[in-house]
């Protein structure tokens, strides 16, 4: 039985894709008699089974396709859930590339620290011909942490994480498929361990490259994308059994002050076309979220395999 499954989920993301196994596949410092990685396609079709196949041919260590044609990013990890054999689960997202010392990286603060799981740090690289807003745009993909290794008490993002299969609250199907859609479904399962008592360690040197899709690097996109994390908080206040109506209230209260107060400042800042104009924009748009967070407002990022 593999110690570490590597899993990848992708739909649709031939090059990506292509770079993320190269990269896993050139893993070093770690005992590859131990490894396996797992690419989910969420795809209608099996449009990455070729690739994927091919790169199984001369790979060090087992690569095992698994199609999943029920759209959702939950029901993605989920397939790949049920079919790894690791007691430890590592994610690498589509558009990510990690240096051949990520894993080694992410065992040792597990290892050091016996955590639940262990995050790295995310950094985005914008191609050249992106000019307007390339910082902000980087910084919004990117995911910054803490310069020293260590015990934390919060968590990240599913991207770039090692799980300890055992702390899992269903070792099997962990992520939940109502936030197919949505997203978020990382969050629930990290915010369930959390209140189980997992322990979330971070590990500064495993970092990855990540290169967002060009249809991503644009206002119209992370904007919406600001307003559905500012929904986060009050929609699992909402979603709390039995639901939190106070930390409702509390959250869209502060979410209203901060759209006024943000969004006025991003206002002043386009007018003189200050540099910074898009940071302040986002998180208007967050507080804004957190105000407007229920059914009509939710906005689709996930799901659709068409």
């Amino acid at each position: 039985m593999a110690r570490v499954s590597i899993m990848i989920p992708t739909q649709r993301r031939p090059d990506g894709l292509s770079v993320a196994v190269a990269s896993v596949l050139g893993q070093q410092g770690v005992d590859v008699a131990g490894l396996e990685l797992i690419v989910v396609d969420n795809d209608q079709t099996d449009s990455a089974r070729a690739s994927v196949e091919a790169a199984a041919v001369c790979a060090p260590f087992p690569v095992i396709y698994v199609h999943e044609p029920k759209a959702g990013v939950a029901n993605a990890r989920n397939a790949g859930m049920a079919r790894a054999g690791g007691d430890f689960i590592a994610f690498l997202d589509d558009d990510e590339e990690a240096p051949a010392g990520w894993l080694a990286a992410l065992l040792a603060t597990q290892a050091r620290f016996e955590a639940d799981a262990v995050f790295g740090p995310v950094r985005a690289r914008a191609p050249d011909r992106i000019i307007e807003h390339r910082d902000y745009l980087e910084r919004f993909f990117s995911r910054l942490g803490p310069a020293e290794e260590g015990v934390i008490d919060h968590y990240y993002g599913c991207g770039d994480s090692l799980l300890r299969r055992a702390a899992l609250p269903d070792p099997l199907s962990p992520f939940a498929v109502e936030r197919n859609q949505i997203g978020g479904e990382d969050d629930m399962l990290f915010g369930q361990m959390q209140a189980a008592g997992a322990r979330f360690a971070w590990s500064p040197e495993a970092w990855v490259w990540e290169d967002p899709v060009p249809s991503r690097l644009s206002l119209d996109y992370t904007i919406a994308r600001a307003f559905a994390y500012g929904q986060g908080p009050s929609a699992h206040c909402a979603a709390a059994s039995p639901p939190d109506h106070k930390g409702i209230a509390r959250w869209m209260a502060v979410g209203l002050a901060q759209a006024a107060v943000f969004g006025t400042v991003a206002a002043a800042k386009w007018l003189v076309r200050a540099r910074d104009r898009a940071d302040w924009l986002d998180r208007a748009a967050r507080g804004l979220g957190k105000t407007f967070w229920w059914g009509p407002f939710k906005i689709q990022f996930y799901g659709r395999t068409a």
